[in-house]
Formats: C-alpha cells, structure tokens, sequence
C-alpha cells in the first residue's frame, strides 16, 4: 500500500494522517480548503426564454420554431465549457417569446436580481431573453438594479436546434463577460455576436440578422475576440447604483404607451390611450418627433387631463431636440432614446413625480 506524504500530511488509501507540527485542528483546516478550493466566480443564470431556447424540428427552420422550449437546465448542459469560466446555476423566472414579456414579470426579474447581487455568494448575473424586447428589459435592469455587480442580458437570433444557432456561444460569452471584474460598475450589458453593448445604447436593427444589435450612434462598449473580453467604452449616463428608480416596493407601474406617426393619423388614438389609463404617452413622431395637427390637438388635450407627452422618433437614431414650443404644451422630449425605451423610462419617472420639467430631467441624465 502505497503512502505519499506531503506538507506534513499523509495519506493512506483515502484516510489522511496527520504528522509533523501540525496540530489536528489546523491541519485539518487547511486539507478542506486544499481539497474544495474554487478561484472561479458564482454566476447566476436568470432565464426568461426567447429565441435561445427555442426549438424546432427542422435544423433548418430559423424563423418558424417555438420561443421558450427548452429549460436553463437543458440550455446549461449544453455548453459545458461554462464549468471552466463560472461556477453556473440556473434559475427559471418565466419560459416566454420577448414579445410577451410584461410589467409584472419586470418588477419580478429585477427584484429577483437584486436580491441575488447582494448576496456575497453571487459575483454575477446573466438574463437569457429573447431578442424582439431584449433591450427594452435590458434597459429596464440599468435603471433599477442596485449593484456594481456586472449584469449581461443575452440572446440568440437562431435557435438551439438550428444548424447555424448562435445561442451556446452568445451564452457562453455573457456568463465569461459577467465573470471579469472589468464588467463591474459598467451598468447593465447585452451580448450577441461577439459585441458587448450598453442597455442604454443597444438596439435591435434587423428582423432575423444574426449581427442584428448594434449601437448606431454611441458605438459598442467592448467585444469578446480570441476568449478574450475587451473593453474601450464607458457608458456615461446614469445606472444601477446612480440611479433614483426604486421598485423593491412595487408590483405594478403607471400605464405608458406608444403612439406611432404618420401620414393622415389622427387624435382618437391619443383619446382612446386617456379613456384606457394612460399615464403617459410616447410618441414616435416623424423626425424630429414632430406631431401631425390633428395628433398634436390629441396630445395637447391629454396634458389637460394630466397625461404627460413625451416626443420620440420613429426615424431610428439622432436625438429629439427640446423647442420652446414644448415648454409651452408641457412636453418632454426623449434626447436619443428610441420610442421603446423612452417608455421604460416614462414609467419609472412618473414613481417618482408628474412635473414635466422635472421628467424632462430625468431624461437628460439617464
């Protein structure tokens, strides 16, 4: 029977024997730690579902598959490399399609996160999420968590049974961006395609490209190239821990919707959003967030009865100005927030207060 001794400690087919100046107690101390050392960081999984896993039964079928079909569970095993970056777990908070992703679910996620990130057990956080709302959610998170702790959204343009599905290696990027320090204090990250963007910038750009997300004006923050998570971008406007918006005692949110321009619309869509609650109002205006006659008489109407308006563009990227003509109708303009997340925003703001100068703001800073 073979015995191998080293530090002072001996081991015997499985027992360990202890010897030389060591005491019992110490020894023993330093073998458990010895034996269950982990330098790697605990990063959660918070699934959602979307495209990422999605399945079909045709390899080939990009577009025609069913959101949110696969578990974290199955989504995990599938990528074992994950074990060599992160000590990962998963958690299921829903199994949706984006498009159906709610309020209530929001206020889920981001409490849940919350609580996570201030456990000192949890180092990182990466949300899988389908891509059709992902940078609204994504956007949401940067305005609400409250850590320094990196946070990654993540999704797939392909799904998991596609012969060309971008999911495993998107995933496996998010949890190595949520592992490295450098992540930490950046606000909340999306990752696809082997870019690192900013909630605050991110938007999605095509209906089925793979390189679909981009940052149009503002540009990327980082990529991942060669295993390796780079850096070169800060965001500069405010998140997470610089930011007022505190939902850890909601569960809903004021009642903000979008109202799209064009050629020949009219009012009754800004009297119906009233009628049906609306605390606010987004619109995607033409351009420069212009409003035609007829939808300009329906939102002015609407600040008389204390809905407050905000002026977006459906064009796409460029910020929406301020004019003298919006203080006189109370209006606030969403700076180069696109109509979707000038809404995440609105609902947030009006916790907080209905003055539009103040919400106005609001949107300069964040």
């Amino acid at each position: 029977m073979e015995l191998k001794k080293i530090l002072g400690i001996t081991f015997l087919s499985g027992v360990i024997l202890f010897s030389g100046t060591l005491s019992s107690v110490n020894a023993s101390k330093m073998t458990v730690k010895n034996l269950t050392k982990n330098d790697l960081p605990n990063v959660k999984i918070l699934a959602t579902g979307g495209t990422i896993a999605g399945s079909s039964e045709s390899s080939t079928d990009t577009t025609g598959y069913e959101s949110g079909a696969l578990d974290i569970k199955t989504i995990i095993k599938t990528v074992p490399q994950l074990k060599k970056v992160a000590n990962v777990s998963g958690e299921q908070i829903v199994n949706i399609g984006s498009q159906n992703m709610s309020n209530s679910i929001l206020l889920k996620l981001a409490k849940r996160i919350n609580t996570l990130l201030a456990s000192k057990d949890v180092d990182g956080i990466v949300v899988t999420h389908g891509s059709d709302t992902l940078e609204e959610t994504a956007y949401f998170l940067d305005l609400v968590v409250k850590s320094e702790k990196p946070v990654v959204v993540v999704g797939s343009m392909r799904p998991a049974t596609a012969i060309s599905a971008d999911g495993p290696l998107n995933l496996y990027n998010a949890v190595k961006v949520a592992s490295t320090k450098e992540a930490r204090n950046k606000g909340v990250l999306v990752t696809l395609n082997d870019r690192i963007g900013a909630a605050r910038y991110i938007t999605k750009t095509h209906t089925t490209a793979a390189d679909t997300f981009k940052s149009p004006e503002q540009g990327y923050v980082g990529e991942i190239a060669g295993d390796k998570v780079l850096f070169y971008n800060e965001p500069t406007r405010k998140h997470t821990t610089q930011s007022v918006f505190d939902v850890s005692k909601f569960d809903k949110l004021p009642q903000v919707d979008i109202i799209y321009g064009y050629q020949n619309d009219s009012r009754y869509f800004y009297d119906t959003a009233v009628k049906s609650g609306a605390k606010g109002i987004i619109v995607a205006g033409a351009g420069n967030g212009l409003l035609s006659d007829a939808a300009l008489a329906g939102a002015r109407d609407a600040v008389k009865k204390g809905v407050v308006i905000t002026r977006s563009s459906r064009v796409g990227s460029g910020v929406v100005t301020h004019e003298e003509s919006d203080d006189k109708d109370k209006f606030v303009t969403s700076d180069s927030l696109n109509p979707q997340k000038a809404r995440i925003l609105l609902m947030l703001a009006l916790t907080k207060t209905k003055d539009p100068k103040k919400i106005k703001e609001y949107f300069n800073e964040y």
